[in-house]
C-alpha cells in the first residue's frame, strides 16, 4: 500500500536560493514543454511524446546554462507530468494542462530518486541540494521494518538510508519538496511496503452508521451524536481583515508589503492546519466505530455558488472531510456506501416515510403530520441516509456489493466507492 509522509525541512539562506531556483526551472520547463506540444500539434499536427520532450532539455540547457544547476531528474520529472495531465485530459479524468504561474503560490518540485535520509541527525541530502535539517515527527517506515527490509548505510556512527541502495527493494518513492504561502518548505516522501491492502470487513445494519454534513453541526451521526462545528474561519475573520488592511496599505513592491502579506498567509495557513487536524480527529473515529459509513452525495462545487453560504461551505469543508473518510476506510477495509444526491433525506420521515416539501433551511426541527414523530432535521437526514443505503443495497441483491467489492452506479443507488477494486 502506498502513502505519502510530510514533514517540515529547514534549508539555509543557500539552499533556499536552490530551492526557489528549482522551482522557477521546473515550472519553466513545464510551461516550454507545454507551449512546445500545443506548438507542433497545431502547426505539423506531431505528437510530442515524453522521450521528444526530454530530448530537447539537452539543447534547452545550452541555450539556459542555469538549468544546468537544476537536478536533471526533477526537470524531466516535469515532462512526466506534463504528459500525466494530457493523458488524464484525454480520458476524461481531469482539464487540459495549462501554463503553471507563480502567483498561484504552488510550488513544488518532486526527487524521483537519489535521495538521503540520516535518520541519527534528521537531515534529507536533496541532489544539488545538499544536506537539509528535516523534522521527523513520526516514522514513515518502523524501526523492524527497516532493519529486515531495506538496507542502511554507517558514517562516523549516523544510520543513512539511501534510496539508491534500496532501488530495487521499490519502498522508496518519489519525494516532492513544496513550499507554502507562508514561505514553509515540506518534503512528501511517497512510500509503498508492499503490504497488501486491507480485506473488506463484513457489516450490518448495526455496524453502519449514516452522517448528514451540515454547516450549524459539522456531523451529525445516526447513533445520535453531534460533532460541532468549529467555524476556524470564522472565528479568525476579525484578524484576518486586520491583516488585509495592513497589507492593501502598504506600497506594492516594497518590503512592508511583502513583510505583511508573509502575516497574512500565516493566519490563513494556520486556520488550514487547525481545520486538518480536526478533520483527521473525526474522521478517524467515525471509521474506526464503525464498520461501513453511509454519505449523501453532494454538489458542493454547485452550492458553493450560493453567495450567501459560499464562505460557510468552504469554511466546513465537507469535500476534503469526505475524501480523508474514503482513504482511511480503504487503508483499514471498511465501506463507504453513497446515496444519490437528490435523495430527500432532510424531508422524509424516517419512521413513516412522509414526505415534507415544505421543508425549508430555516427549520431545524418539525413534526410529521402522519405519524406525530417529532424529529431534529439533521438526526433524521442521517438516520434516512442509512436506511437508503442499506435498502439498496439489499435489493442490489449481492453480499460482493454490501463489502463494498463491486461499484452501483446508478444515481439513485447507493454505492460503495471503489477502494477495494
Amino acid at each position: 500500500m502506498k502513502k505519502g509522509y510530510r514533514y517540515r525541512i529547514y534549508p539555509d539562506k543557500e539552499q533556499y536560493s536552490l530551492l526557489e531556483q528549482h522551482f522557477g526551472g521546473v515550472r519553466f520547463i513545464y510551461n516550454r514543454s507545454l507551449f512546445i506540444k500545443n506548438l507542433m500539434y497545431g502547426k505539423f499536427k506531431i505528437n510530442m511524446s515524453e522521450i521528444d520532450l526530454n530530448n530537447n532539455l539537452t539543447l534547452l540547457k545550452e541555450l539556459c546554462p542555469w538549468l544546468k544547476e537544476i537536478n536533471s531528474q526533477s526537470l524531466q520529472q516535469a515532462n512526466r507530468n506534463l504528459a500525466t495531465g494530457f493523458k488524464n485530459f484525454f480520458e476524461g479524468n481531469g482539464a487540459y494542462p495549462t501554463r503553471k504561474s507563480k502567483k498561484s503560490n504552488n510550488f513544488s518540485f518532486q526527487v524521483p530518486q537519489n535521495y538521503q535520509i540520516n535518520l541519527t541527525t534528521s537531515q534529507i541530502y536533496l541532489p544539488k541540494l545538499g544536506w537539509i535539517k528535516i523534522v521527523l515527527h513520526r516514522d514513515f517506515l518502523d524501526k523492524e521494518f527497516i532493519e529486515n527490509n531495506l538496507v542502511t548505510k554507517e558514517i562516523n556512527g549516523e544510520l543513512i538510508l539511501d534510496q539508491k541502495l534500496n532501488r530495487n527493494f521499490d519502498i522508496l518513492k518519489t519525494l516532492t519538496v513544496s513550499r507554502t504561502s507562508a514561505g514553509r518548505y515540506h518534503v512528501s516522501i511517497l512510500i509503498d511496503d508492499h503490504v497488501p491492502e486491507s480485506e473488506p470487513v463484513e457489516f450490518d445494519e448495526s455496524t453502519t452508521v449514516g452522517i448528514d454534513v451540515g454547516i450549524k453541526s459539522f456531523v451529525v451521526l445516526s447513533t445520535g451524536e453531534v460533532i460541532e462545528n468549529p467555524k476556524f474561519l470564522k472565528k479568525s475573520l476579525i484578524k484576518l481583515k486586520k491583516l488585509q488592511r495592513n497589507v492593501s496599505k502598504k506600497q506594492k513592491g516594497s518590503k512592508n508589503r511583502k513583510r505583511a502579506i508573509v502575516k497574512l498567509a500565516k493566519q490563513h495557513q494556520l486556520i488550514n492546519n487547525q481545520r486538518n487536524d480536526f478533520q483527521h480527529k473525526v474522521s478517524m473515529k467515525i471509521i474506526s466505530e464503525n464498520q461501513a459509513v453511509a454519505l449523501e452525495d453532494l454538489n458542493v462545487s454547485g452550492m458553493i455558488k450560493n453567495h450567501c453560504l459560499a464562505q460557510a461551505i468552504s469554511d466546513v469543508g465537507w469535500s476534503e472531510f469526505i475524501r480523508k473518510l474514503i482513504y482511511k476506510a480503504e487503508w483499514y477495509g471498511k465501506t463507504i456506501l453513497r446515496i444519490g444526491r437528490f435523495d430527500a433525506s432532510s424531508k422524509i420521515c424516517n419512521v413513516c416515510g412522509y414526505k415534507k416539501d415544505d421543508l425549508t433551511l430555516k427549520i431545524r426541527e418539525w413534526e410529521c403530520p402522519d405519524c406525530k414523530t417529532f424529529h431534529n432535521r439533521d438526526l433524521n437526514a442521517s438516520i434516512k441516509i442509512k436506511k437508503i443505503a442499506l435498502n439498496n443495497l439489499s435489493t442490489a441483491g449481492t453480499a460482493g456489493r454490501a463489502c463494498g467489492l463491486m461499484n452501483i452506479s446508478s444515481g439513485n443507488e447507493a454505492r460503495s466507492h471503489s477502494v477495494f477494486s
